[in-house]
């Protein structure tokens, strides 16, 4: 079971000497871990409260810390460092770790190796990508581009830890083949686990201000389906897929799946996978040479 952890309260600016905004454009300022517990809470008392309420409400005895809000790897240091040891508590198994791209070096990689080999816990480095466009990474106000996020795979695998990716499915700047050849470089690189999301509008935000002066306009729900349906269906089934969507904070929401309950949408995909006989890596069949897969096959 996760139990949240909240250690960093700040954002990575982005391109700011372009005269660009600072940060994405659907980033809110309480960024995604808006249920965790308030970060004056030490990181050791927030895990054990935490562990307390969710192994009494499961019969939970196993947990894994999720630091989760904005990139806990852009840090000093020490004070990633002793972050990362706090949370080593009594029945804690994994560490997940959200970061950007441009946001790990080889320092942090190699003690996050040492700490897992010390700890016997696993370690997780979750990397939010959204797009391999490169406009539409621009577009986002990301800050980097597909290759930092191919570096910091390639770094983090060779270290022993696993990579967690987040997509977005339904970016109006990228169409089905962007979806399609997210999922293949997904699958090429061997990440091990990914989270797609659909793309929510929140107030105080640059997406938002476009939306709210009808800028904007979300895709479709079926889009949406259709898209997410393309990407699984080309993800090397190998790669456990964590979530389909998520949620957003609802105080500040403008716009998020469609005003529909998440598990809706998502049992719309599942039947509509197993009503059209698709599942996940049905197209996976493009790696190792897969022109030459004809020939091979000639007697």
């Amino acid at each position: 079971m996760g139990a949240h952890a909240h250690c960093f309260d700040d954002t990575v600016d982005a391109d700011a000497d372009e005269g660009v905004y600072s940060g994405c454009i659907f980033c809110g300022i309480e960024g995604a871990g808006f249920e965790a517990l308030p970060p004056e809470i030490s990181i050791r008392n927030q895990l054990e409260e935490n562990r307390r309420y969710i192994g009494a409400k499961f019969g939970a005895g196993k947990f894994i810390a999720y630091f989760q809000n904005f990139s806990n790897t852009y840090l000093p240091f020490d004070t990633f460092t002793k972050a990362m040891n706090e949370a080593c508590i009594e029945g804690i198994v994994a560490l997940y770790i959200a970061t950007r791209p441009d946001c790990i070096d080889d320092r942090r990689i190699d003690f996050l190796r040492q700490l897992k080999e010390e700890k016997g816990v696993d370690i997780v480095v979750e990397l939010g990508l959204q797009s391999v466009n490169h406009h539409t990474l621009r577009w986002l106000n990301r800050g980097h581009g597909l290759a930092e996020f191919i570096d910091a795979v390639l770094r983090i695998k060779r270290a022993g830890l696993e990579v967690c990716t987040h997509m977005i499915s339904d970016l109006p700047a990228d169409d089905i083949n962007d979806v399609i050849e997210s999922a293949k470089v997904l699958s090429a690189l061997g990440t091990d686990q990914v989270k797609c999301h659909s793309l929510y509008i929140l107030e105080n935000t640059v997406l938002g201000e476009a939306y709210k002066e009808g800028r904007f306009r979300p895709l479709s729900m079926d889009e949406f389906i259709d898209r997410t349906i393309g990407f699984l269906e080309y993800l090397d089934p190998k790669i456990t897929v964590q979530r389909l969507l998520g949620r957003s904070p609802t105080g500040r929401s403008l716009f998020c799946n469609w005003y529909t309950s998440w598990w809706k949408i998502h049992d719309a995909i599942v039947k509509k996978m197993l009503r059209e006989g698709r599942y996940q890596g049905r197209l996976f069949n493009y790696l190792n040479g897969s022109a030459l897969k004809h020939l091979n096959s000639m007697p």
